[in-house]
């Protein structure tokens, strides 16, 4: 598979059935959300080959998931957004109040992508100027540290860490440390560095749109008293290096430029997932209230306008939303897609519905994905020397239990598998640190064992699993 995001330019093999191969690598199942998901994210990549006349004109085909919790909606919109490389945001529609309540309003989540974008952007940037920043870090703790040898040198007297430098050529006494600062000699040495005092308070304000968390920074940065402020640290030599190769790494990236990156990102290859839409629905249109419904017809009328395409402020610019692409999913336990306000039910036109989870289901899934729940543990137990083995006699076992209890509980997918492993390696957990180099085996057996009391008791199986 390759590396780069589909967005990217020079990538145009990268297929629906490249992406649903890659999205099966963690997600058990769901075949038709995979393939609705694949569609739409290749057809950003047609889009942007269109003629440009054309190309604004091709709006996103948003999805709407229909399933219960735990089958691997959220999963299949996270996956996608990090396969593309794309800004991604994950919000609740039950969070969100209509404009004029207090609350959060719509446009926080196109806010919250910018934010995402740029921070996509910038760690990009860093990577890229990550080795070069390292070296200018480097020669400045050299330089420190070869200023130290040349004071203690004319104090006649030997420098902690630092014998044997008696040449008061700055250069040469910074080649002459370099290897031994590579090799780690000066790990426990410690130096006093020059920072910038970023340190600055958040506070929260509420303008025409709602309430909205801002730095105060941005606000006094341009003033002398609050500029370039700085403070001395005394701090060991790896962290030095940390210090200074953030700090160089940030004088190398224009960011500018990473803020018109990030909005380009944001309005052209953006993704929302806007969970427990069911939730702003009621049983029939507004709610059966006859009035205003902060939580429900009033919310769905202020996504409209982002989910249509509109231009919201952010603290770096106006963004539009015509081309992001909104993934909504819900249970519809008590209401159904009809139920939603006719133009944003048409702003959905892909709607699949995933599938519940069953036994054979949870076998595959603590067996198959590259993030097996059983690999999982294991790598864990591994950091404390136990080798933690799993036959698949347990992972039948453990199967079954998750999906009795969602049978006789609340059914909450593959969730549940989670409940069910903390409470069946609970004791393994616990004494991991004193079983240095021992071999747990974990059979059906053992499984059984240790959840037949919880099993039993009917009471007991509600308030543990």
């Amino acid at each position: 598979m390759p590396d780069k995001s589909l967005y990217s330019k020079g990538n145009p093999n990268f297929t629906p059935r490249e992406i649903v191969s890659e999205l099966d690598r963690y997600i058990v199942g769901q075949h038709n959300a995979k393939r609705a998901v694949a569609i739409a994210l290749r057809n950003r990549w047609r889009r942007q080959q269109v003629a440009e006349e054309l190309r604004d004109e091709i709006s996103p085909k948003n999805i709407l998931m229909i399933g219960p919790t735990g089958v691997g909606k959220t999963e299949i919109a996270r996956r996608l957004a990090r396969l593309a490389s794309a800004p991604f945001v994950k919000v609740e529609a039950s969070k969100f109040t209509e404009v004029g309540y207090v609350g959060r309003d719509v446009d926080a989540i196109v806010r919250d992508l910018m934010e995402a974008a740029v921070a996509l952007v910038r760690r990009e940037a860093e990577s890229i100027v990550a080795v070069r920043a390292k070296d200018i870090a480097e020669d400045r703790v050299l330089t420190q540290l070869a200023e130290e040898a040349q004071q203690a040198n004319a104090a006649q007297r030997e420098p902690y860490e630092l014998p044997d430098l008696m040449d008061d050529d700055l250069t040469q006494q910074k080649d002459e440390l370099r290897p031994r600062l590579r090799a780690g000699e000066f790990d426990q040495h410690y130096v006093e560095i020059e920072v910038s005092d970023t340190h600055t308070p958040m506070i929260e304000v509420f303008n025409m749109a709602g309430m909205e968390e801002f730095n105060i920074k941005d606000m006094f940065q341009s003033l002398p008293g609050f500029k370039n402020r700085t403070k001395n640290r005394k701090v060991k030599v790896p962290e030095a290096l940390e210090i200074f190769t953030e700090a160089e790494a940030e004088k190398l990236i224009d960011m500018d430029t990473v803020i018109e990156e990030g909005r380009e990102r944001a309005e052209q290859s953006g993704i929302v997932f806007i969970d427990e839409i069911d939730k702003i629905v009621g049983k029939s249109r507004g709610g059966g209230s006859g009035g205003p419904d902060v939580s429900r017809e009033g919310v769905q009328r202020d996504l409209l306008p982002l989910v249509e395409g509109s231009t919201v402020n952010t603290k770096y610019g106006p963004v539009k939303t015509d081309h992001v692409l909104f993934i909504a999913a819900g249970a519809f336990h008590i209401s159904k897609p009809a139920d939603m306000v006719p133009e944003l039910q048409g702003r959905f036109p892909i709607r699949v519905e995933l599938d519940s989870l069953g036994e054979n289901d949870f076998i595959r899934i603590l067996k198959e994905p590259k993030n097996a729940l059983t690999k999982q543990y294991s790598a864990l137990m591994h950091t404390e020397g136990v080798q933690l083995q799993f036959d698949d006699s347990a992972i039948a076992a453990i199967a079954h239990t998750a999906a009795s209890a969602n049978r006789t509980l609340e059914n909450i997918g593959a969730r549940r598998l989670h409940t069910v492993m903390e409470k069946l390696l609970d004791d393994i957990s616990f004494r991991a640190s004193e079983m240095n180099g021992e071999t747990v085996l974990i059979n059906g057996d053992l499984v059984r064992d240790t959840l037949a009391g919880v099993l039993q008791d009917e009471d007991l199986s509600r308030y543990i699993l």
